[in-house]
């Protein structure tokens, strides 16, 4: 049995105590919280984490049914970063939000340097389910719907999950210097649904990304790209986000977007936000004011 997803969780008896668990092909979870497996990293910072799993899982018969659980952001003590300007796609929409910035743009697309700031800490980070947030200062606030790769304490790729790095565009295109603020805010991160423990950068290249809002009953925007569009290698990414410095509990890297909505749409409070990557699931979100 394939169990190359791992998750974080908690069941309606207990709905405060988080737990790790392995997702079963048939969406149940099984629960390696009885065989000592109590965070993330328990399996993370292991030499071969499937191998971690697997261990686990045949210490422990605790399963769960889906509808019996709530999955979690699948992150606890470890940063979140973010790089931009991967995809052309991006260097493009972040040119036509920002004429003063624009060449910015142009030049670190090319760089051998990548553009990477921080998103969120783990604590604040939205999970599945939960509401992401639009800024009431922002007139024009869009989802990214991003490939996340996951490092553990010791800088090394162990998996990948899906992100949504929520940006308030038109905060960021009055000036460089405000990309903070466009970019970290209350409920600017989600991610999910869980890890899937994939390393192989060819096959993961082969994923798609899409996105679908919808508002009400309608879908309102959707776009799809390819893992592959993204112009850096995770090496690259990865390397430049360790360089010079540590994380102890691990990091998680969001490597940029290739689907833009255009300047005459803007997320509304109650809109829906689904975003599904081929080699790992789907993350469902919500919208609000904050």
């Amino acid at each position: 049995m394939n169990l190359d997803r791992l998750c974080r969780f908690c069941v309606a008896a207990a709905p405060d105590a988080a737990r790790i668990g392995a997702v079963l092909p048939d969406g149940g979870i099984l629960d390696l919280s009885p065989a000592g497996v109590t965070r993330l990293a328990d399996v993370l910072d292991q030499g071969n984490p499937a191998a971690a799993v697997g261990a686990a899982a045949a210490r422990s018969s605790t399963t769960h049914a889906p509808r019996d659980v709530r999955f979690l952001a699948p992150v606890e003590r470890q940063e979140v970063w973010a790089a931009g300007v991967t995809y052309l796609r991006s260097k493009a929409a972040r040119m036509e939000e920002s004429r003063f910035g624009a060449t910015a743009y142009d030049r670190v697309y090319d760089a051998e340097r990548p553009e990477i700031f921080f998103k969120a800490l783990g604590e604040k980070v939205v999970g599945p389910g939960e509401a992401v947030g639009i800024r009431g200062d922002s007139r024009w606030n869009v989802p990214e719907p991003e490939l996340a790769l996951v490092t553990n304490s010791k800088g090394l790729l162990v998996g990948c999950t899906i992100g949504n790095d929520m940006s308030s565009r038109d905060i960021e295109g009055e000036n460089l210097l405000y990309l903070p603020q466009a970019k970290v805010y209350d409920r600017s991160c989600a991610l999910g649904p869980w890890i899937t423990l994939a390393t192989d950068e060819a096959a993961i290249r082969r994923w798609t990304i899409s996105v679908v809002i919808t508002r009400g009953e309608q879908a309102v925007f959707s776009g799809e790209t390819s893992v592959g569009q993204i112009k850096r290698s995770f090496t690259d990414l990865v390397g430049h986000l360790w360089r010079s410095q540590t994380f102890p509990h691990g990091a998680v890297l969001l490597t940029g977007t290739g689907v833009v909505p255009d300047e005459s749409f803007s997320l509304a409070a109650g809109d829906h936000v689904s975003i599904t990557i081929s080699g790992i699931g789907r993350l469902d979100n919500r919208v609000t004011v904050v």
